[in-house]
């Protein structure tokens, strides 16, 4: 049984993935290849990513290689490899590695006590880079998160974060942001969810050839990050019984052909959180159990216990 999934997004990576692969292989081998799932998701790339994917994972027992059309952004990629995720936990992680992958364990043991664990490379509050650039736009990200959003992590960037599946799930369907600042996102509902986040302190190397350019992404972050506080996070929910089967609505998502949803027991009632291009699906679960379809807000579903489906 698959305990672990690690989710990688990946924007022409075919250059970096090897290298990568042998920073994470010890992790590997201590967390047991049988008990990992490794989930790539190929974000568009113009190189050969996909075939180095294949090549450099290939040989895992659980790997699962997708690929989107056109580059839609790092938000848009770890919302479908979180959807396609199995295992009990999911810990999203770079392409390079960057961030020391033996953390992964420190990671597993927090979330035995909490929703998620985020990786933190903050010391004494601040995240020094080898280069001077990046630090200071590190730095003033952090300050106008912090402004924007009310956060107090002092590294929502790091790309190192892990989740139980169903709160990842959770977090997945109802973010909206396709680039960068979905780890920022992702902390901010969290928060609105009540969900309870426990930082681990990670260590990393400043690995040379990011994707991300301050240049060009930082406007468009800052655009994402003003939006959160102003943003209506709606889904569409099928309200069931608070006393329904876990196990009978398993099956009827399995029988709808539905994956990445999550099941938000309340005690007043449960309802099936689906995608917001979910409607459909939505509409053959609810035939199922004739049951109403509405919609849910984040005060909706905060407290909620949940369980992916």
């Amino acid at each position: 049984m698959v305990t672990t999934s690690f989710v990688i997004p990946a924007y022409n990576e075919g250059a970096r993935l090897e290298e990568g692969f042998a920073r994470f292989a010890p992790t590997l081998e201590q967390l047991g290849h049988d008990d990992v799932e490794i989930i790539i998701v190929d974000d568009g790339s113009s190189d050969d990513t996909l075939r180095q994917a294949q090549r450099v994972y290939g040989h895992l027992a659980h790997l699962r290689v997708v690929k989107h059309d056109t580059n839609l952004g790092k938000g848009a990629a770890l919302r479908l490899g979180i959807a396609l995720a199995n295992g009990v936990n999911v810990i999203t992680a770079d392409a390079d590695m960057a961030i020391h992958p033996y953390h992964a364990t420190a990671i597993i043991d927090a979330l035995a006590r909490v929703d998620l664990a985020p990786g933190t490379r903050a010391i004494d509050g601040h995240i020094r880079y080898d280069q001077r650039l990046r630090t200071w736009a590190g730095a003033l990200f952090n300050r106008l998160a912090r402004h924007y959003t009310g956060t107090y992590l002092r590294d929502t960037q790091c790309g190192f974060k892990g989740f139980r599946l169903a709160s990842a799930r959770l977090l997945a369907l109802l973010s909206l942001v396709e680039g960068f600042a979905f780890d920022l996102e992702v902390l901010y509902l969290a928060d609105c969810l009540a969900l309870s986040v426990e930082p681990q302190l990670v260590t990393w190397d400043d690995v040379r050839g990011s994707s991300v350019s301050v240049g060009r992404d930082s406007w468009q972050m800052l655009k994402d990050m003003r939006a959160l506080s102003s943003t209506r996070y709606e889904n569409p929910v099928v309200v069931l019984p608070a006393t329904i089967e876990l196990d009978a609505v398993r099956q009827a998502a399995r029988d709808a052909r539905l994956r990445g949803l999550v099941l938000a027991r309340g005690a007043k009632d449960a309802v099936v959180v689906t995608s917001r291009q979910g409607a459909l699906g939505a509409i053959d679960l609810a035939r199922t159990f004739d049951a109403p379809i509405a919609t849910t807000s984040l005060r909706d579903l905060r407290g909620r216990h949940l369980d992916a489906l």
